[in-house]
C-alpha cells in the first residue's frame, strides 16, 4: 500500500475555513501601513547564509539551532530567511536606498527555523516586518509603537499588552556584558550547557535562556537598564513620555533583550493572555548599527515583526468573526439548459454592479432539490432561482435561506436593490 503523503512537521495548511480571517487581518494592516506612509519591499526567501551569521549572531538559537541551511549545486551556503531585517538591509544598500534618506518600509510573507511545533509557533511561520530607516530620534520609536497599537484597536484585540526595556548604547552593554560575565561566572556551577558555551561569547543571550531551572539565577542578574548610557537613557524618558502623552500603557520589563544581537536602544514586545507561554506575538527594537556592520554606510534603523500565526490565534480567542466572513451571500440555483446558459451572464451582471457581493454559481447541475442543499450547506444569505417560469416572466426567483420568509420573485433591477444592502 502506498505512503500516504503528508505535510513537513510543523509546516502546516492554512485551509479555506481559516483564510478569511488571516485575509481580513492582512488587509487591515496593509490599510494602516498605507495611512501612515509605509512602502511595501519584497525581499527573497532565501539569502546567503553569512548575511543572518553577521547580522543576528553566530552565538544565538537561530543561527545554531534554527536555520535552514544549505549548500546549492554550486557549493554556496544558502539559508531560507529565519527572519526578514537582514534582507531589508542588504537589499537598501544594494540598490542605494538608505544612504542620507529616509524610508518607511514593511514586507509580509513566510519564514522558517527549525523549531519545536507548538501553538503559535510553526517551522514555515509568517510575519508582517515593518522597518524604517534614517531616523534616529524617538519620535519613530513612539510612531511604530502607536501604529501596532492602533493595529491591535482596529482589529478589536483584547488581552494583549505592551513590555518596553532599552538595551543602551554598544559602549555601554560591552560595560554591562563586563558586570554580566563576573555575576554569571560566581554562579558557574548553575548553568546549563548552553548558557556556558554562551558565558564569554554572548553573555547577554543567557538572560533569554528558556531553561525554567535558571529562572531565579536569571533573576537575581545584573540589570542592563542600571548602566546604559546617559544619551540612552535621556532617549528612553522621552518615547515613554510621549508614550503617555498619547496613552498607550506598558510594562518596564529590564529583562527584555530580544533574541537578535542587532538590537540597540528601545526594544520592545507585545504579548497576548491567549497564547499560553509562547505568548509574544510582536516584537522589535532600534539596530541603528546593522546597516553599517553588513557593509553600507551608517545609517540608523528600528523595525518590528508581527507573527500571523500567533495574532490569528488572538484574534479568534477575541472573537472576531467580523474579520472572517467567507460564505458566499447569494447561491444561483439554475434549472434547465435555457437557465444554465443565461445564469452566467446573470451572475456577471450582477457582480459588475455590485463589485464586493460574494455570489456563488450552481456548477454541475443537479435537481432543484440537491442544489438547494448546496445552497444551503454553502451558507449563503439567498437563493437566487432561474428556471423556464423565471425565463418567461423575466424575474428572478429570491429565497431566503437564513430566515423564514416565504419565496417570491424580483425584477433584475430590484434584485440588485436587494444584494446592495447586504453586500456594502
Amino acid at each position: 500500500m502506498a505512503h500516504t503523503l503528508q505535510a513537513i512537521r510543523g509546516m502546516n495548511d492554512i485551509l479555506p475555513t481559516d483564510t478569511p480571517l488571516w485575509a481580513g487581518i492582512e488587509t487591515i494592516m496593509r490599510n494602516l501601513l498605507n495611512r501612515y506612509g509605509y512602502q511595501e519591499m519584497r525581499v527573497p526567501l532565501l539569502e546567503s547564509t553569512e548575511l543572518f551569521k553577521r547580522s543576528i549572531g553566530e552565538v544565538t538559537d537561530i543561527v545554531e539551532k534554527e536555520m535552514y541551511t544549505f549548500n546549492d549545486r554550486n557549493g554556496d551556503s544558502l539559508t531560507l530567511r529565519p527572519e526578514a531585517t537582514a534582507g531589508f538591509v542588504r537589499a537598501g544598500i544594494q540598490h542605494g536606498l538608505l544612504h542620507n534618506q529616509t524610508q518607511r518600509l514593511w514586507c509580509m510573507g513566510p519564514m522558517f527555523r527549525y523549531e519545536k511545533p507548538q501553538k503559535g509557533r510553526s517551522r514555515q511561520f509568517h510575519q508582517l516586518n515593518v522597518e524604517a530607516f534614517g531616523l534616529t530620534g524617538p519620535d519613530i520609536d513612539a510612531e511604530m509603537i502607536g501604529l501596532t497599537a492602533r493595529l491591535w484597536r482596529e482589529l478589536g484585540l483584547t488581552g494583549v499588552h505592551l513590555q518596553l526595556n532599552s538595551l543602551g548604547s554598544a559602549e555601554s552593554r560591552s560595560a554591562y556584558r563586563d558586570h554580566l560575565i563576573h555575576y554569571f561566572e560566581k554562579h558557574y556551577e548553575q548553568l546549563d550547557a548552553d548558557s556556558r558555551n554562551r558565558l564569554y561569547r554572548n553573555p547577554l543571550r543567557i538572560l533569554d535562556s528558556k531553561n525554567p531551572q535558571m529562572a531565579e539565577l536569571i533573576a537575581a542578574a545584573p540589570l542592563l537598564i542600571d548602566h546604559i548610557d546617559a544619551a540612552s537613557a535621556s532617549h528612553f524618558e522621552d518615547l515613554r513620555a510621549r508614550l503617555d502623552q498619547v496613552g498607550i500603557p506598558y510594562t518596564l520589563n529590564p529583562r527584555l533583550v530580544r533574541g537578535l544581537d542587532y538590537y540597540n536602544r528601545t526594544v520592545f514586545e507585545w504579548v497576548g493572555d491567549h497564547l499560553g507561554a509562547q505568548n509574544t506575538f510582536c516584537g522589535g527594537g532600534r539596530y541603528d548599527g546593522l546597516v553599517a556592520h553588513l557593509g553600507g554606510r551608517s545609517t540608523p534603523g528600528i523595525g518590528f515583526a508581527i507573527g500571523l500565526e500567533r495574532l490569528v490565534l488572538i484574534a479568534a480567542a477575541s472573537g472576531l468573526d467580523k474579520l472572517s466572513a467567507h460564505s458566499p451571500q447569494a447561491y444561483l440555483i439554475m434549472v434547465g439548459s435555457r437557465a444554465e446558459q443565461q445564469g452566467m451572464a446573470l451572475a456577471e451582471r450582477l457582480r459588475d454592479q455590485l463589485p464586493r457581493l460574494r455570489l456563488t454559481i450552481n456548477c454541475g447541475g443537479g435537481s432543484l432539490k440537491n442544489q438547494f442543499k448546496r445552497a444551503d450547506r454553502s451558507g449563503a444569505h439567498y437563493a437566487l432561482v432561474l428556471g423556464d417560469d423565471e425565463l418567461a416572466s423575466g424575474k428572478i426567483g429570491v429565497k431566503p435561506l437564513r430566515h423564514t420568509e416565504p419565496q417570491h420573485a424580483l425584477a433584475e433591477a430590484a434584485l440588485v436593490d436587494l444584494l446592495r444592502q447586504i453586500s456594502t
